[in-house]
């Protein structure tokens, strides 16, 4: 998605003041949004609460059950699921608590579309950008509507046949709002005043790579519970490579289905993100320093040893929901950063 700051703040009416400005602090602000979502989300998987809503109501199901008869026809549908059925010692207020936080996450969804349409259309009235970046703009708009037509996908899954969401449509599912937060922010930073830059080249874009491969792979071990397992570092099951990495035919299938290679295809990946973000950090070191944009990549190089850091310290404290909610919220702030760092490195066109 290549936008120019030069072309959009060439048109008569940006003459003067930055009329991009409250459509760049409109697409940050959107961004903290889709990452507050990500985190609600996290609680919903970590506190079982994903399936607690088994149908999809685009309009009535803004409003949460308001009646005792409300209540109980959720309760009801809960129990005819498998989770519900393995559920069965839970009574009426266990199951409001799992509510909740579903709705709370739908309900943010919904927010999500409001707070992106509304300004979108007042923006566009006031001509504050020009038609060209129009169209970008309604993409991450229906970029945010297949998000949410994930998220039932993902948990229609875990309706007839599984007791929990499958974690393959969970790792689609986090990964098109990580795709959608970095969208947002590229297309935000796109819109400051041009920075003198030159190509970042493959070696950055392969660090956003590793770290968008990480997040999939977080999702694998959320949607398994495979934190819950192995609870100790460096060691894994009392070995640096533990047995039991093949033990579902055919192999391929260990790579998502086996709990101890999924936790062990984390690690690796992690220890593959410091060690190559470490020689960026050198290669640039090398080539001029860090002044100017570049002066990002020792911030993003911090961020890589907080999230390592706080990756231990969740796994040897056996994934308590704060500390596991904080590795998600940085990882995301990782690749965050990571893309703000190439989108002010790109050059512009024009």
């Amino acid at each position: 998605m290549t936008l120019s700051a030069t072309e959009q703040s060439s048109t008569p009416l940006a003459t003067g003041a930055d009329r991009l400005k409250p459509v760049r602090i409109w697409l940050y602000c959107m961004a903290l949004l889709v990452l507050a979502m990500v985190v609600v989300g996290g609680a919903t998987r970590l506190t079982e609460s994903g399936l607690s809503i088994t149908s999809w109501k685009p309009i009535s199901g803004t409003l949460p059950p308001l009646t005792d008869a409300d209540w109980q026809a959720e309760f009801e549908a809960y129990r005819q699921i498998p989770q519900g059925v393995q559920n069965g010692w839970m009574g009426i207020e266990d199951f409001k608590s799992i509510f909740w936080w579903e709705w709370a996450h739908r309900f943010l969804g919904r927010l999500i579309g409001l707070a992106f349409a509304v300004p979108f259309v007042v923006f566009l009235f006031q001509r504050r950008f020009t038609w060209s970046l129009a169209g970008p703009l309604a993409g991450l708009f229906l970029l945010g509507g297949f998000q949410g037509f994930l998220g039932w996908w993902m948990v229609s899954s875990g309706l007839s046949d599984l007791t929990s969401v499958s974690q393959y449509r969970l790792a689609a599912h986090l990964f098109a709002a990580s795709l959608l937060f970095l969208a947002l922010i590229w297309v935000a930073r796109r819109l400051e005043p041009a920075k003198t830059a030159s190509s970042p080249g493959w070696p950055a874009w392969t660090l956003l790579v590793l770290i968008e491969l990480q997040i999939v792979a977080g999702a694998f071990v959320a949607g398994l519970d495979a934190g819950m397992g192995y609870n100790t570092w460096p060691l894994m099951d009392g070995a640096l490579i533990p047995q039991g990495l093949d033990v579902i035919e055919p192999f391929w299938k260990n790579l998502f289905e086996n709990a101890l290679t999924v936790q062990f295809i984390h690690r690796v990946i992690a220890y593959v993100v410091v060690i190559y973000a470490g020689w960026v950090l050198w290669r640039q070191s090398r080539r001029g320093g860090f002044g100017g944009v570049a002066g990002w990549l020792p911030r993003i190089a911090v961020l890589v040893l907080l999230q390592v850091g706080l990756g231990i310290a969740t796994l040897l404290s056996m994934v308590p929901i704060s500390l596991a909610l904080g590795h998600q919220a940085l990882a995301f702030m990782l690749a965050g950063a990571t893309i703000a760092y190439l989108a002010d490195a790109t050059p512009r066109r024009g």
